[in-house]
């Protein structure tokens, strides 16, 4: 049987990484063609050595010097700049996982696309902001979009090739994040460091902060909808402390399907490394009976207004979803600073949607703009407060 041939762009993030473990522990069913960093050198050049990869770039091109150094004599070629990630996306690999965090993997992940290859999408971002145009590509091209976040990876198992039109609702679980049982007022007086401490799942910074505001979970909505096809009256959430009910689909005729599964992202990421096929991962099995109970309720729009926000965003369509995801990046970056409060950060991004007037990106240097506009402003308004 012939190794699947695969590239990683952000190899050295949390999802890198754990793809990299399953691939070091089949070695045999995968061949390593390229990996990308935005700036971790020493783990890059580390990987790719360990990994025989054909081609290693940095997205930092100040680091292409360090990047040679660190690779010389290892046969592995190098990189640098949104070129190179390009050419590792498009490049000779099947199957690429696309885990660079923010829009700045949203043109590497066009590029794989555009070349036809089955993408595993872990850049949540990439589907919100430029959704429509994502899809389109992918048809054009026959490219295969796999969901890798959990959530969305149970969906497309629970699917499995079923009808859509025979699908009532799509069911996204939410853990409720760290602050699931906290007041509004407890919550406006939180920290980054209380607002990061994930109860269940082992993530960034800024993930677990769009968890703590349940952002994650909107941004995770409109995902679906493109992903799906379904539309936003047609996609719920639900928030399920124990995260072992990743998500469910509703069929038309009353069965409901869920994919069950432990906390880890080796999980999913292994379902669309193997696709079609299944294969072993080490991790740790699910104890239903040690888990003893399975929880469900319906998030607090009042003590949660990310998820209002987000469900407007993906209804009013256009320029919006782009706007609401570049200011909460933006939000959420000055709470971890210490510049705004927890509770500002649906405030900014609110105001950002309200004050909005872009037209719809026709294309993806469009969504980029669109991106940078957006931010500029949110840092203005975020300044004014923090001057």
């Amino acid at each position: 049987m012939s190794r699947r041939k695969v590239s990683i762009l952000g190899a050295t993030g949390s999802i890198g990484q754990s793809t990299i473990d399953l691939l070091t522990a089949a070695p045999e069913r995968f061949e390593v063609i390229a990996l990308t960093a935005a700036s971790n050198v020493v783990q890059l050049a580390a990987d790719a050595k360990r990994l025989g990869a054909r081609f290693a770039a940095v997205a930092d091109e100040r680091l292409l010097p360090e990047l040679r150094e660190a690779l010389a004599g290892s046969g592995v070629e190098t990189g640098a700049g949104l070129e190179a990630l390009a050419e590792a996306a498009a490049g000779e690999a099947e199957w690429v996982m696309a885990a660079i965090v923010g829009c700045a993997g949203l043109e590497p992940v066009m590029a794989a696309i555009a070349a036809g290859k089955t993408v595993a999408l872990a850049n949540k971002e990439a589907l919100v902001t430029a959704g429509a145009l994502m899809t389109d590509a992918a048809r054009r091209s026959g490219a295969t979009i796999l969901p890798v976040d959990s959530e969305h990876n149970a969906i497309f198992q629970c699917l499995a090739g079923q009808d859509i039109e025979r699908v009532s609702r799509l069911i996204l679980t939410a853990s409720g994040g760290p602050f699931r049982t906290r007041s509004a007022e407890e919550m406006a007086r939180a920290s980054p460091a209380e607002a990061v401490a994930h109860p269940n799942w082992s993530m960034g910074a800024k993930i677990s902060v769009d968890s703590a505001t349940m952002m994650n979970k909107g941004l995770e909505l409109i995902e679906a909808h493109y992903l799906f096809g379904i539309p936003s009256e047609r996609i719920d959430v639900l928030v399920h402390p124990q995260s072992i009910v990743h998500s469910l689909v509703e069929y038309a005729d009353g069965s409901m399907l869920a994919q069950l599964g432990p906390s880890d992202m080796r999980v999913p990421i292994a379902h669309t490394l193997a696709w079609p096929e299944r294969m072993e991962t080490k991790v740790v099995r699910l104890d239903l009976v040690a888990a003893g109970r399975l929880d469900f309720e319906a998030p607090d729009p009042g003590r949660f207004p990310a998820l209002r926000l987000a469900r407007q965003a993906l209804e009013q369509g256009g320029a919006a979803p782009a706007v609401l995801n570049a200011a909460n990046e933006i939000a959420v970056a000055a709470f971890l600073e210490n510049t705004i409060h927890f509770g500002d950060i649906a405030r900014f991004v609110e105001q950002a949607l309200q004050t909005m007037n872009e037209p719809a990106p026709a294309t993806i240097a469009e969504v980029v703009n669109l991106d940078r506009r957006t931010r500029d402003r949110v840092r203005v308004q975020v300044a004014g407060i923090a001057a």
